[in-house]
């Protein structure tokens, strides 16, 4: 069929064409129309767009399969038999030693820890000065405190807690590269043992892992223990995770927080009892946190000599912070954790128990997860 004719001897369907033809042409608004970044701009664009979803695979695949991991570590059911060993413990606030508790005080403890496997109470008594000195008057009740706990108690140790903020990540706080500092936490050590205490219970924090002045400061601190025949007792940072993660989370924030496992050997060689603080862990969901701590607990005990007492940390506070997620980090968890890595790695291990972290923090629920889950001997 023909096409009409325009007045100007055009068809239809060339003024169509043309129509169109100007539409593609033609800017419909200012800014467009113009031409587009030059070749090599636009390889430039599409080269850092690949560069960007390359880095964000590479930090997402490897936290997908970690996390993945800890939830297959989480599953299973622990051991038989993996119950307390009488070798549990307890971080106490410096209520104790101040004048803030009373004879009461010391009777409602007895109750609460009567048919648990606690046997010894981290009683915090300092903290230390950064030059390694320790006032007196930093635990005036402590001659009374003891043997009130040993009469009500009979056969619970108090260890004096002691531990002061290192200058490892920031200008202030105590520095143990000074041979002096060092000499000074020995000294504080045996005054605080000569007020009676059963053992000495050290926190230093931030303590990177290699640190070799924190080495030598527990082999003078041994010496003087063994010659109190009393435990030198230390709370340590968690394990890598993953190889050489403390390296790379360094690098990335200035704050190493794990140890390697091979330091962790180094430090447990050089003390009767060590005690991990499995919590602030970042992980979101208990199932995550339990994997997590079945991980620890495994990685622990692979390097701890069968001398030294192992405890894993139980999370007795409810903090909502970065790093620590209160719904997450449970007492359940934690315990079904620990018996799991327990079950897995040496489900015969005497010297090994618990540690419960804090006592001012802590729920009735709290108390009641470690009763059932971890002191159940039937």
């Amino acid at each position: 069929m023909a096409h009409a004719s325009g007045t100007d001897g055009t068809t239809a369907g060339q003024e169509v064409a043309d129509a169109q033809r100007t539409a593609d042409t033609t800017p419909s608004d200012p800014g467009q129309g113009r031409a587009g970044p030059p070749p090599r701009r636009r390889r430039g664009l599409r080269w850092v767009r690949r560069v960007a979803l390359g880095v964000v695979l590479l930090l997402v695949l490897p936290l997908l399969a970690a996390e993945t991991a800890l939830r297959v570590n989480y599953t299973g059911d622990p051991a038989d038999g993996t119950y307390t060993r009488g070798q549990d413990a307890i971080w106490l606030g410096h209520a104790w030693v101040d004048g803030r508790k009373k004879d009461a005080d010391v009777a409602a403890l007895a109750r609460r820890l009567r048919g648990t496997g606690i046997r010894d109470l981290y009683v915090h008594a300092g903290p230390l000065e950064h030059d390694g000195t320790l006032p007196k008057s930093s635990y005036p009740r402590a001659r009374w405190l003891i043997p009130a706990v040993h009469r009500a108690l009979p056969g619970v140790r108090v260890q004096a807690w002691l531990g002061d903020e290192l200058a490892t990540e920031g200008p202030d706080g105590m520095r143990l590269e000074r041979a002096e500092t060092r000499a000074a936490v020995v000294t504080s050590t045996r005054e605080i043992l000569a007020a009676g205490f059963d053992g000495a219970h050290f926190d230093l924090e931030p303590l990177h892992s290699g640190d070799r002045d924190y080495l030598d400061l527990l082999d003078d601190l041994r010496a003087v223990t063994r010659a109190h025949g009393v435990p030198l007792s230390v709370a340590a940072h968690q394990i890598d995770p993953l190889p050489a993660f403390h390296s790379l989370w360094g690098t990335l924030t200035n704050h190493p927080k794990w140890w390697s496992q091979a330091y962790f050997a180094q430090v447990a060689r050089r003390v009767d009892q060590i005690a991990v603080m499995s919590y602030d862990t970042m992980q979101p969901l208990p199932s995550l946190y339990g994997g997590y701590v079945a991980q620890q607990t495994s990685l622990a005990l692979e390097v701890t000599p069968p001398t030294t007492d192992l405890l894993m940390g139980l999370p007795f506070f409810h903090d909502n912070r970065f790093g620590h997620r209160a719904s997450a980090e449970t007492v359940p968890a934690a315990v079904r954790g620990v018996r799991l890595g327990l079950s897995r790695t040496d489900a015969g291990r005497d010297r090994f128990g618990v540690a419960l972290y804090v006592d001012f923090a802590a729920t009735e629920d709290d108390w009641t997860a470690y009763r059932e889950g971890w002191t159940d001997l039937s």
